[in-house]
């Protein structure tokens, strides 16, 4: 506050004074509720030396790290994948390691477990599909994909796995997957109202460190299964309770159907969006990628996709120069 006089210009600093008190209050405020949010989601506190946010909005729990992984962590890269049954050709195979060709600097590795490896490239590792006993009753629901956590996939395996799905479409550098601190990092799904689930899709985890997360499956399937919808909800959960679960940066991986796709009547006459900053855009259901090349369509012309250029120019085998 300032007074004049005719003699002089004098401050106070009784208003300086009751800021800084003010201050000091809402800082104690805002760790009481931040305490508060750890408690209700028994999620442990990130120390600053981890460069990490996390925050609470609209219901959704977001934890990001800044930091970079280090060299030893970064030595050893490979790329998983895995085939069973007859959904995909194995050109959907062929096609995603063509794209990670593209996209990833070697050396890396690029292995596909399957159950039949007829019509995969040469260049491609192909391993025995794990076994796992599952009721043919159920639905699948993308459990089989648990068993890539085990330790025994091959004394030769070793080091961070990135584990995509066949039916991705793969847009940019894949490099800062490898190198975003985190010892398990997922897709935060999008609009669950469980803040907790990820996407398995696109994850990292360190290979051999989690068969705990495949044995619980195994032996308590049955419980698991009335859970959790499908496995992405019980690996989310699981490494959750580990204090281990992460989320890659939500720009890098964009769901076609959320962030892409045209409404509806636009859709007949715009192709779908390529999403900004995106690396990887996700084809979880119908449409798949195949789909875009002469377009889609379901309900009676309520949900469509026109082709896209910038689809089918990366969903691609592309003659290396």
């Amino acid at each position: 506050m300032l007074y004049c006089t005719r003699a002089s210009w004098t401050f106070s600093l009784r208003p300086l004074r009751a800021l800084r008190l003010k201050k000091g209050v809402n800082r104690k405020v805002r760790k009481e509720r931040k305490d508060r949010f750890h408690a209700v989601f028994a999620i442990p506190p990130l120390s600053h030396s981890r460069m990490s946010n996390m925050w609470y909005n609209g219901g959704t729990v977001r934890r990001e790290f800044g930091g970079k992984m280090s060299a030893t962590q970064q030595t050893t890269k490979n790329i998983f994948c895995m085939k069973w049954g007859t959904k995909f050709p194995p050109s959907y195979v062929n096609i995603l390691a063509d794209m990670v060709r593209r996209n990833l600097a070697p050396p890396y590795r690029f292995v596909c477990f399957t159950e039949d490896g007829k019509g995969l490239d040469p260049s491609i590792e192909v391993r025995p599909l794990p076994e796992m006993q599952l009721e043919h009753s159920q639905p699948e629901r993308g459990w089989r994909k648990l068993t890539v956590l085990g330790n025994n996939l091959g004394s030769d395996l070793s080091g961070q796995a990135l584990f995509l799905d066949l039916d991705v479409v793969i847009l940019d550098n894949l490099q800062p997957f490898f190198e975003q601190a985190g010892q398990f990092v997922i897709i935060h799904e999008w609009g669950f109202s469980d803040p907790i689930i990820g996407n398995s899709s696109v994850f990292r985890f360190e290979i051999g460190k989690h068969q705990d997360v495949l044995e619980h499956f195994v032996k308590h399937r049955g419980k698991v299964r009335e859970e959790h919808r499908n496995e992405q909800a019980y690996l989310s959960h699981s490494i959750h309770r580990k204090g281990m679960l992460t989320y890659w940066d939500k720009t890098w991986c964009r769901s076609f159907k959320r962030h892409c796709m045209q409404p509806f009547p636009l859709c007949h006459f715009l192709t779908p969006k390529k999403p900004t900053g995106a690396k990887i855009v996700i084809f979880h259901g119908r449409p798949h990628p195949d789909d875009m090349l002469t377009g889609w369509s379901k309900h009676f012309g309520l949900r469509a996709a026109k082709p896209a250029d910038w689809i089918n120019e990366n969903w691609c085998v592309q003659p290396q120069k």
